[in-house]
């Protein structure tokens, strides 16, 4: 049912003259040229839109939003009604007046069980503004809140999938990684790192992106977003690229971000991954953690590893994410893509039904809660071997981020399981490379005894001091990662001191090279 239905209810029952909707108020009743109140919660902007949208005819959508004013006609129970739609001063405004009524001249009022976030609507007379509080109406015509959840989504708008669509291969033309959508600006692509906004195309309107948004949006997504404003989703443009999705709404209104993920997966060779990691794909069990905050790569790293077991081993993979971004065609393994909301309902649900799968590998797409966090290190225990994410930017930060996640009686048990689960940690950063594009940066960390003893007593923060002597087993310090880049001339020494963690210590190492750089930079 349309959302617009239980409004016009009340406008009949009340025997007004118009009901008047504006992005940014709320909903009034029209009585005899003076307006009343409707509804208490304004219209968000783009909101109209998505409301006419449901109401309009299919050849009529693509109208709507426009600089033009549009006028149809939209028919329901109650009778027909003219609905006139404008834009004034930038902002949509629509008049749904009754054309013709029942019959009998009586209108049937709506049950208030069709809309269980209803707002009250007090009868109204001439003049007189529908003040008074909801219990002195018991009786009272209801209408729906506009944020009511309705049966279908409105028709798609074919002009602006092909909008997004040609943004979307602008964005793979130019190499960026994201393409952000926010009203009042135009369109801006990431490119090497730094937003660049496409000035040649107009500054963007929330009813076009709510428009594009929808156009690509599964059902499921769709209704997410219109219930909570927020939803993540993924985008493929066949031969071309899947696109990671985040829709919102802001103060602005309507807005997105697309991260391209590439539709060929970049193997460990082309990502200059090291032996010692790759070794680690060939384990039977154990745990592995690719680390590293927002937009430094972690997906890819992680796309790379697994597209070398998909190579190299002759085993049943499953991978959770959400939603999935890279997608492995079967080599010599049997891969298996599960996307949580789309084919589980969360992470530790689809953790818990792979080890009833018969699974060799298991991906986490995020360890984001402290009970996936304990079954991941449990599936490792158990002869499987886990690869996972979090947001943590140093090996020994990762450690002391899972063990802190859980409460101080169980963190000892925990230290025990982590240090015989764990095999390797990879944080990682992205830097600008001179020239252009940008080079990973990879701390690694890989559990010898000797760190297994340090997790397992509580001692991490020595850790660093082992990866320092162990180099020759492909440890390696982010800091000394940072230097080696700036020594090979990949990166300015002032970007690499930007992303290092221990900033004393790498102004220490730019020192001996005769670099001097102001700590306050930062």
């Amino acid at each position: 049912m349309p959302r617009i239905d239980p409004l016009l209810t009340a406008m009949l029952s009340n025997r007004a003259d118009a009901v008047r909707l504006s992005d940014g108020d709320i909903a009034h009743l029209v009585k005899a040229g003076a307006q009343h109140p409707l509804t208490r919660q304004p219209l968000a902007d783009g909101q109209l839109l998505v409301l006419l949208r449901e109401m309009a005819p299919a050849e009529v959508g693509p109208s709507l939003g426009g600089i033009d004013p549009v006028e149809f006609v939209y028919a329901n129970g109650e009778g027909r009604f003219v609905t006139r739609v404008v834009r004034h001063d930038g902002t949509l405004k629509a008049t749904v007046s009754a054309e013709v009524a029942n019959g009998n001249g009586s209108h049937k009022v709506i049950a208030a069980a069709i809309a269980p976030a209803s707002v009250p609507v007090p009868p109204i007379s001439n003049g007189a503004a529908a003040s008074a509080p909801a219990s002195a109406h018991a009786n009272a015509p209801v209408a729906a809140s506009l944020n009511a959840p309705v049966a279908a989504r409105p028709a798609l708008d074919a002009s602006a999938r092909s909008e997004i669509d040609t943004l979307l291969r602008h964005l793979v033309a130019e190499e960026g990684s994201d393409l952000h959508l926010r009203v009042g600006e135009p369109p801006l692509i990431r490119l090497h790192g730094e937003l660049k906004r496409l000035e040649d195309r107009p500054r963007l309107v929330s009813s076009l992106v709510e428009a594009m948004l929808a156009a690509i949006m599964p059902d499921r997504n769709y209704t997410e977003y219109r219930d909570t404003n927020d939803t993540d989703f993924a985008y493929e443009i066949d031969g071309l690229a899947r696109f990671r999705a985040n829709a919102f709404r802001d103060h602005h209104g309507a807005g997105g971000v697309f991260r391209v993920i590439p539709a060929k997966v970049a193997t460990v060779e082309e990502l200059g991954i090291t032996p010692e990691v790759q070794k680690l794909c060939f384990l039977t069990k154990g745990l592995i953690l690719i680390t590293g905050p927002t937009g430094s790569g972690k997906s890819t790293t992680l796309g790379g590893l697994i597209d070398l077991v998909n190579r190299s081993r002759n085993d049943h993979v499953i991978t959770i994410e959400d939603p999935i971004e890279f997608v492995h065609v079967n080599k010599k393994c049997v891969i298996t893509q599960r996307q949580v909301g789309l084919h589980t309902g969360s992470f530790k649900h689809a953790l818990r039904a792979a080890l009833r799968e018969d699974p060799d590998v298991v991906l986490i797409g995020e360890l984001r809660d402290l009970e996936t966090i304990s079954i991941a290190i449990e599936t490792a225990e158990t002869g499987h071997l886990v690869f996972g994410t979090l947001h943590t930017t140093t090996a020994v930060g990762t450690i002391d981020r899972i063990i802190d996640q859980f409460p101080a009686d169980r963190q000892e048990q925990i230290r025990v399981m982590l240090a015989d689960s764990l095999k390797g940690v990879i944080s990682q950063t992205l830097c600008k490379r001179i020239g252009g594009g940008r080079v990973a940066a990879r701390e690694i960390l890989l559990t010898i005894p000797a760190v297994s003893n340090l997790i397992r007593e509580g001692k991490a923060f020595q850790i660093p001091s082992v990866m320092q002597t162990s180099r020759k087993l492909g440890m390696i310090q982010l800091g000394d990662v940072l230097i080696d880049l700036v020594d090979q001339g990949l990166v300015e020494p002032q970007e690499a001191y930007m992303k290092a963690t221990d900033k004393n210590a790498f102004m220490a190492m730019l020192k001996t090279r005769g670099l001097e750089l102001l700590p306050m930079s930062a």
